[in-house]
């Protein structure tokens, strides 16, 4: 219950500062794992971005201001952080599909959306193999991309990465460099509070980078669980993972990368594993 009751004080805070810009870090800190770790979290629980849930949450304010009738829109704005009305006025419309200026009119009907309150529901149980194993530091080779710190800006990203990556004979090149375990092409998100936000397609190798970039995964404890299917199914394991085992599991996020393992790269019959650095929960 103590993970869950974390969530719910990170959704207080995000309700006490509406009115400006909920600080991220501040949420990560309260729920006691990373920023990056914290999104995700959120994203799979919630079933929305984080950001797209705080934007929620301020537009069904702003229509309820806008509706008393005394409140100029350009107030309205800046009051929820937005300092350019033109931003303002497509936030709203693509919410409520209406602009602004037309709530003060009488009958229109605008969205609400409410606050998130999360719980603990029991579903109809279905096995997860997972394995849990401490590794020293280990070093992969691979190429990467710059991630935003706000996940959502995100999503393309990783996608036209690996579709980059097959097409221009990289990951062939990978494959050759490839000679410590974790044996499989490797998709690694470095996203720790005190680096850089990068994703990369790498391998564990201690050969010459050559034309590669090198980066230490850091010794850690890890959750291990494996899967089989399409790309699209490495998606529904996270997610079961986050919203079925971590809650119950005893453990918690550790501020390292998640890395999902590639055994067999056919993206329409993948054989996989998918790393969730995790530490006990203190008593």
């Amino acid at each position: 219950m103590e993970w869950v009751e974390r969530l719910n004080q990170s959704m207080q805070y995000i309700e006490e500062h509406l009115t400006g810009e909920p600080d991220y870090e501040q949420l990560a800190r309260i729920a006691c794992c990373s920023t990056y770790h914290y999104q995700r979290m959120f994203t799979y629980m919630a079933g929305i971005t984080l950001a797209e849930y705080i934007r929620r949450r301020k537009m069904s304010l702003a229509a309820v201001d806008l509706q008393g009738g005394e409140e100029r829109i350009v107030d309205v704005a800046e009051k929820y952080g937005y300092h350019s009305p033109t931003a303002f006025n497509r936030a709203f419309q693509a919410f409520h599909g209406i602009a602004p200026s037309a709530v003060k009119n009488e009958g229109v009907s605008v969205k609400s959306f409410s606050p998130i309150v999360f719980k603990i529901a029991v579903r109809g149980a279905a096995e997860m193999k997972y394995r849990i194993e401490t590794k020293e530091a280990f070093r992969v080779l691979g190429v990467s991309a710059p991630l935003d710190r706000e996940i959502e800006n995100n999503f393309m990203v990783v996608p036209r990465m690996w579709q980059e990556a097959s097409v221009n004979g990289t990951i062939g090149k990978l494959a050759e460099r490839m000679d410590t375990p974790p044996m499989g092409l490797l998709g690694v998100s470095a996203c720790g509070d005190g680096e850089r936000w990068k994703y990369f397609i790498a391998v564990s190798s201690t050969k010459d980078r050559g034309e590669f970039e090198e980066y230490t995964v850091p010794a850690s404890t890890w959750a291990i669980f494996s899967g089989a299917g399409t790309n699209q199914s490495i998606q529904e394991l996270e997610r079961r993972i986050i919203t079925e085992w971590l809650p119950a599991s005893g453990y918690e996020y550790a501020d390292a990368p998640d890395i999902e393992v590639y055994l067999n790269a056919d993206p329409q019959n993948a054989q996989y594993e998918v790393w969730i650095p995790v530490t006990k929960k203190k008593e």
